[in-house]
């Protein structure tokens, strides 16, 4: 299951790693995306989930081989709970890349009944806002009630669950994974729960002893299922009789425990059948292996020493069926902090691909799921950086390690998808014989994962086309979107030799479209590359003959060729050279290059932009 919000109740560990213990998501060498690469120099586990995919097919599976995931429908479907779908797709692909056919499944818990407010919702673009924004009383309303009885705080889906439901498919939806969502109110309602749901109670002894194992207050008169009263709409723990034949079971709307509060029952008295409430949640786990016939299920550490022990043992003394394949993956944070709705320390899908390409998202999936690491914002430049130099490994453009090479070679090729690529690069490709870009469009969008000509054309045009693509990069990108000159940027671009004349001119199209993603990372965390650069005229800064001196000296020292650091420092000696108070001097170079009097490390800065402009800049020419 995915991963919890930290101030949800869970059954294992803390999703709090040890500062010494989680990787950064732009530390090179900690991110390691292999279990076993040291086997004798073997690239077959260059990629964790080659290793995974083994013990997938040692099970023998029948066709559609399908990989489940699931979440409850609580707070915002953030970055973290995608974890879950990411490791199952990229399993996945290296199954259908072995010929098979896969359905991956994700189940949203939305017959479960809402047990506190969420203090976090988001509306169907992906933006986050707090419960008094929207119509709070329509949850405030529905304590204890399935998250598909409640209505919409937003007034745009049928139920409070279907919202949730529908932002973690179109979170999927933005990475290219395939999933079919669904829902336990539907597995429910349709009666493809009936079979297993009367098998628990039939055998509901042997239950109540395998539950006893894991589970307090277990006691002779429990019975594994939880009505909704008829009467007042919230789900009660009393069963106080099972018809098994009539597949029925009478019960008293008696209260629940919420956490610290208790959610009052009406005292009703009625009869509900099978399709009138659910199992326990330690009983609905398992039951829906058997119902979707899951073979593999990654889930957070949370589980791993609670509910998948008990999973495993309803499963195998209850049901009489074989649990899937499971993984354990490791949590990340945000930041530095557990994700956490109610503490706001969230990000969905939708605000990560306003500052990264979907192909580097996915990257971060790709990592070893059995390290802790940090998802920074803050550093998504050094997140960036590591995919781009994946991508040269991979296209024989730099060399590295036999162990890099290795899981270049194996990892890059599931990180790209067609619909991420630019319509006029797949009609300028012979391998797609399409006529224009919206032929293209429309065959990305109608690519299928499980169709292996659709995926060897893929493949093909990776290799093929797609290796004249152009990277900026990250920083370099975010330094161009300060310039106020659109021309400037293209010109600084080839300048710097990032964008050459050979270039297709989709490349060259595609390479700029960093650049506002960068300009959006600079916006949002307020960092050194947040300031505009006065290109397009002259800002009016008087000097006086000392200033116009050491400034003219400081333009020969860049024209030398003199990198940031360098820079950095002879601003300083020239400033003492010239007797002029160094922050002063300073302050000259902020306004001549931003028009404010302050900015970043003038220097550095100055050490990543075309050399010709800042030496005629320097010299108040331009």
């Amino acid at each position: 299951m995915s991963e919890s919000d930290s101030d949800a109740t869970t059954d294992g560990p803390s999703a709090t790693a040890s500062a010494d213990g989680t990787d950064a998501a732009g530390d090179t060498e900690a991110t390691d995306d292999t279990r076993s690469d040291e086997t004798d120099g073997e690239d077959r586990y260059a990629f964790w989930a080659d290793e995974v995919a083994d013990a997938v097919e040692a099970r023998d599976p029948e066709e559609p081989i399908v990989i489940k995931g699931g979440i409850s429908p609580s707070g915002v479907p953030h970055l973290g709970n995608v974890n879950e779908i990411m490791r199952g797709y990229f399993v996945a692909e290296v199954l259908r890349e072995r010929g098979w056919e896969v359905r991956q499944v994700f189940t949203t818990d939305d017959r479960d009944p809402l047990r506190k407010l969420p203090r976090k919702l988001a509306d169907l673009d992906g933006k986050i806002v707090d419960l008094g924004d929207v119509n709070a009383g329509a949850l405030g309303k529905n304590l204890g009630h399935a998250y598909t009885d409640i209505p919409d705080p937003f007034g745009c889906c049928d139920s409070y669950g279907e919202h949730f439901s529908t932002l973690i498919a179109e979170s999927a939806d933005l990475l290219d994974a395939p999933i079919d969502v669904v829902s336990t109110t539907d597995l429910y309602e349709s009666g493809r729960m009936d079979d297993v749901v009367e098998h628990v109670l039939e055998h509901r002894e042997q239950a109540r002893e395998v539950l006893a194992e894991y589970q307090d207050k277990v006691d002779e008169e429990y019975v594994p299922f939880n009505p909704f009263c008829s009467e007042c709409g919230k789900v009660t723990e009393t069963v106080t009789a099972v018809d098994v034949d009539a597949r029925e079971v009478e019960y008293r709307c008696t209260d629940i425990e919420a956490g610290n509060r208790t959610i009052e029952g009406c005292g009703h008295e009625g009869t509900a059948t099978f399709r009138e409430g659910k199992l326990p949640w330690r009983f609905e786990w398992p039951a829906q292996w058997q119902v979707l016939g899951v073979d593999f299920e990654p889930f957070g550490k949370d589980h791993a020493e609670g509910s998948w022990p008990s999973g495993v043992d309803i499963a195998e003394n209850v049901l009489d069926i074989e649990p899937p394949e499971p993984m354990v993956y490791e949590w990340f944070t945000l930041d530095g902090q557990p994700f956490s709705s109610s503490e706001g320390n969230i990000v969905l899908v939708h605000d990560v691909l306003e500052m990264l390409e979907p192909e580097v998202v996915r990257f971060f999936f790709a990592k070893d799921p059995n390290r802790a690491r940090d998802f920074s914002i803050e550093r998504l430049d050094q997140l960036v950086d590591e995919f781009d130099r994946v991508e040269r490994l991979y296209y024989g453009e730099e060399s590295g390690t036999g162990k890099e090479q290795r899981r270049a070679d194996r990892v890059y090729p599931f990180l790209l998808s067609l619909a991420d690529v630019p319509s006029e690069a797949l009609a300028a490709s012979d391998v797609f014989a399409v006529g224009d870009t919206e032929e293209a469009a429309t065959l990305a969008a109608d690519f299928d994962h499980n169709d292996p000509e659709d995926r060897r054309r893929r493949r093909e045009f990776l290799d093929g086309e797609f290796a004249e693509r152009v990277r900026l990069p990250y920083t370099f990108a975010a330094v161009l979107g300060m310039f106020d000159d659109a021309e400037a940027r293209a010109a600084t671009a080839r300048k710097e030799g990032h964008v050459t004349d050979g270039d297709p001119e989709w490349a060259v199209d595609d390479a700029f479209g960093r650049v506002a993603l960068a300009g959006e990372w600079a916006d949002r965390t307020d960092n050194e590359y947040n300031y505009t650069v006065s290109r397009s005229e002259l800002p009016d800064v008087s000097v006086d003959e000392a200033t116009a001196a050491a400034l003219d000296d400081l333009a020969d020292f860049v024209a030398e060729g003199a990198d940031g650091e360098a820079i950095q420092g002879e601003i300083y000696e020239t400033a003492k050279r010239h007797g002029l108070e160094i922050g002063e001097f300073f302050g000259v170079g902020y306004r001549l290059f931003f028009g404010e009097d302050e900015g970043p490390q003038l220097g550095h800065f100055l050490g990543d932009l075309d050399r010709e402009f800042v030496v005629e800049r320097l010299r108040r020419e331009r």
